[in-house]
């Protein structure tokens, strides 16, 4: 790359950032354009706590953006031409660029369960996460990471409230026995009713059918079983794997155009094992640094260096007082170490702190 470049990043959450800021230094005099249509960040581990009720900071994007020297612009993306190097703004006009980084992150996947999409709530992005838990009976649908945390901390912050637990697998299945045991130890501590056995078919305004054709009634159920990703990939003619990330070569450049690179939950990034790196922030810190990385490299008539990267541990809280940091392998398996009770929530919080650090939001 020669001359002055216009670098892009699509995306404000920790892998957009994390490019971001590493570009402004590392880029020369190349301008760099943040495009959001968030005007403030906030911590996507939190959101379980702002439904629990708890508020959360928020940060002013073009404020911390500006001190770097980085443009931010408030608007959707709509539509990349690809071709023509162009993002189509959901305001009217568009942005050009040399070099785009695609780091939109991942919302909700209702599946094809009926009526989930139309009843069920969400605390995957901050818009999904604005209501807030209002007692009764909740039902938690899915016992992966979030919906732990969720129930946990709903079941901690409201007593009165009635909190159920629905998943096919075992809190905490994929982690060491230590660590699930302690899961299911402090959620049943804390009132949550653990249904480790069953399967969600049908989400109405009133519960959820299971397959076994128990109604459970619920004044509220929220969906937490996985994660999809925005469609403006497939829509601008990427390679993208089923679910819509962004196909990488070793390098986060897109296989389809070199001027693209891909970052975080949008990407398909190949990890330990020939395994791809799952959605995490602890996937997005690194992966957007690396690819800004690469891009800085390249502008100076170099090629990058290999992604080095390893998991360490994958944490996750059991309300404000409890939570699992289960220590991994290099090749994201379980590890023996597991810290639990209060020295793990410690540790829990001054990774989420390390986080948003990372992103340079303190």
């Amino acid at each position: 790359m020669t001359g002055k470049q216009h670098i892009v990043v699509l995306g404000a959450g920790y892998a957009g950032l994390a490019a971001a800021r590493r570009l402004a230094g590392r880029a020369g005099t190349a301008q760099v354009t943040v495009v959001d249509a968030r005007a403030e960040f906030v911590e996507r581990v939190r959101l379980h706590q702002q439904v629990a009720g708890q508020r959360l900071r928020r940060w002013d994007l073009a404020e911390i953006l500006d001190r770097k020297g980085i443009r931010f612009t408030l608007a959707r993306a709509t539509r990349i031409d690809a071709a023509a190097k162009r993002v189509e703004l959901d305001r009217g006009d568009s942005i050009g660029y040399d070099v785009l980084i695609y780091a939109l992150g991942s919302l909700a996947d209702p599946g094809q369960v009926p009526g989930a999409a139309e009843f069920a709530k969400s605390v995957a992005t901050p818009e999904d996460s604005a209501w807030a838990a209002n007692g009764g009976t909740i039902a938690v649908v899915g016992a992966g990471a979030t919906g732990i945390e969720l129930a946990a901390e709903l079941a901690e912050s409201q007593p009165d409230s009635r909190v159920v637990l629905l998943s096919a697998d075992e809190p905490g299945a994929w982690l060491s026995a230590k660590a699930a045991a302690h899961i299911r130890a402090v959620l049943e501590k804390l009132g949550v009713e653990i249904r480790a056995d069953v399967k969600v078919v049908e989400v109405t305004a009133d519960g959820v059918r299971l397959a076994s054709g128990e109604f459970v009634e619920a004044r509220t159920t929220v969906w937490t079983t996985g994660f999809g990703v925005p469609d403006l990939a497939a829509q601008a003619g990427l390679a993208v794997d089923g679910a819509g990330r962004v196909l990488t070569d070793e390098s986060l450049r897109s296989i389809s155009y070199p001027e693209i690179y891909a970052a975080g939950d949008s990407a398909v990034v190949a990890g330990p094992g020939g395994r791809s790196l799952r959605m995490a922030c602890a996937t997005a810190l690194p992966t957007g640094k690396y690819a800004a990385d690469v891009i800085a490299a390249r502008m100076r008539g170099r090629e990058p260096g290999d992604l080095r990267f390893r998991y360490i541990v994958q944490c996750i809280s059991l309300g404000r007082r409890d939570a699992v940091i289960q220590v991994l392998h290099a090749d994201d398996t379980p590890a023996r170490t597991v810290l639990r009770g209060r020295l793990g929530a410690k540790v829990k919080e001054s990774i989420v702190r390390g986080a948003a650090s990372a992103a340079g939001l303190r």
